[in-house]
């Protein structure tokens, strides 16, 4: 490797670790944005968006801890942190969304809410982007991993979005659960080609 090589990879690596604290501090100010909203909504679908930036926490420290050290025995297991952040992550959206429909529940309005999850989807978009642009140029897996799960929780904010404003502006309560279960597919994929090794 020449010096020009270990100065670009030094520079991605900043990146990759830029990405990760933006995302990691987005999220945890998310936890207390959302619960104030949920609680003033009696919204369980941003309740439900609040323990998914616990995930997300989790996944972003994971890429930290491994960005230090790329070993192969070290990338396996940061591989299967994720892959186990996805699985997760199905299992709420599958249990949320069936609750909610089965229930009939129907949360009040919240525009802290909409605003909220409207600015998170663009924010989650912009980083999904560039941890997997960052990630391809590292050939690292674990980066490009949790850039799905970034993408994951944009697309999942977009989703509970849609849901907020069809319940506000027509009463279709459904909209928020039904789009889950569209997640849920994609989550469970992503587990199967983390632990199909892929």
């Amino acid at each position: 490797m020449t010096s020009t090589d270990g100065a670009a990879r030094s520079d991605l690596l900043r990146r990759g670790y830029l990405l990760e604290y933006v995302t990691l501090g987005w999220n945890v100010v998310g936890i207390v944005v959302l619960t104030i909203a949920a609680i003033s909504a009696k919204s369980v679908a941003l309740a439900g968006f609040g323990l998914d930036s616990l995930i997300e926490i989790g996944a972003s420290t994971v890429v930290i801890w491994e960005l230090s050290d790329t070993g192969e025995g070290r990338r396996r297991r940061a591989l299967r942190l994720i892959g186990l952040g996805f699985a997760l992550l199905a299992v709420y959206l599958l249990v949320q969304s069936t609750w909610v429909l089965a229930n009939g529940f129907r949360p009040h309005h919240s525009l802290l809410g909409v605003g909220w999850t409207a600015v998170t989807a663009v924010v989650m978009f912009a980083l999904a982007l560039g941890k997997a642009r960052t990630g391809a140029a590292l050939g690292n897996l674990v980066l490009q991993a949790e850039g799905r799960v970034t993408l994951i929780d944009g697309l999942l904010a977009a989703a509970v979005l849609l849901g907020l404003v069809l319940n506000w502006a027509v009463g279709w309560w459904w909209a928020d659960p039904a789009a889950g279960y569209v997640l849920v597919y994609y989550a469970v994929r992503e587990v199967k080609d983390i632990f199909g090794g892929h």
